[in-house]
């Protein structure tokens, strides 16, 4: 993890540390995966909290040992301050320094933003397999960088978590979320803040499929009454795509029975 805390960040984090008779270095770990989603969820593989678990604010809760209700008790509260601080703004990272350049005397002049132009600063950062990336839940964008070329993302309403090593793709790296893993292949590219005009955004994607060898999901046409009816298609089959990737965490007891119908529902509600 490249980001490091602020000082006052640090400090709230040892007295919540030791409200709960809780390492600062676990309690540590498990900030640095709620901030990933700033405060919303957190996959986490600590020891000293029972090993792999994961916690989405709303309630859900899983541990390891699925019958110790006192460590889901005190997972389950720790991340509640811990997400409850973040949303407040008392856990924060530090300013990430200005990347130097030299100008035509040798001087060092500090540049203005990072690699990832002007989106602000990042939930979190990392570099694996020669590729880079920034995210940034809070406006929902994630930034990738490889053989020099920046790549954004919208990343619509995935709150990403995770990251590990991509098999395949045009992507050294792989990223979940709360519905599981992330196709990036689905989300829309931005450039600066702003969505891709339609015709540079119909070309990636179809790229994308190319580079990919599979052939591309539909390109959107000219026609105003067709284009609405592929759009209303598209947002249709990505909730029926949501759905399957909850009933597989139903499926894998990551999500009970009644958190599943739930999120179904408010799903199909959208629809």
């Amino acid at each position: 993890m490249n980001a490091i805390f602020t000082d006052v960040s640090f400090q709230n984090m040892t007295d919540v540390a030791n409200r709960y008779g809780i390492s600062v270095n676990s309690v540590t770990d498990l900030t640095y995966n709620l901030m990933a989603s700033n405060g919303s969820m957190a996959q986490f593989n600590i020891p000293e909290l029972g090993g792999g678990g994961q916690w989405m604010q709303g309630g859900m809760t899983m541990v390891g040992d699925m019958f110790n209700y006192q460590l889901k008790a005190t997972v389950d509260g720790l991340c509640i301050e811990l997400s409850n601080l973040i949303h407040q703004g008392a856990i924060q990272y530090k300013p990430l320094p200005k990347p130097k350049s030299h100008n035509q005397n040798g001087f060092q002049n500090g540049v203005s933003g990072n690699w990832w132009g002007d989106l602000g600063f990042p939930n979190s950062t990392g570099s694996q397999n020669n590729t880079s990336y920034a995210i940034f839940n809070n406006i929902r964008r994630l930034a990738i960088q490889q053989n020099g070329k920046v790549t954004v993302f919208d990343t619509l309403d995935n709150q990403i978590g995770g990251v590990g090593q991509q098999q395949g793709g045009n992507y050294s790296v792989s990223f979940t979320s709360q519905y599981g893993n992330v196709d990036l292949n689905t989300l829309p590219i931005v450039t600066g803040g702003q969505e891709v005009s339609k015709p540079v955004q119909e070309q990636q994607h179809v790229d994308n499929a190319i580079n990919n060898q599979q052939q591309p999901a539909f390109v959107e046409q000219t026609v105003a009454p067709a284009q609405t009816e592929v759009n209303n298609t598209a947002f249709e089959e990505d909730i029926f795509v949501k759905i399957e990737k909850l009933a597989a965490l139903k499926d894998k007891s990551i999500l009970s029975v009644e958190e599943f119908e739930n999120k179904k529902a408010e799903l199909l509600s959208r629809l």
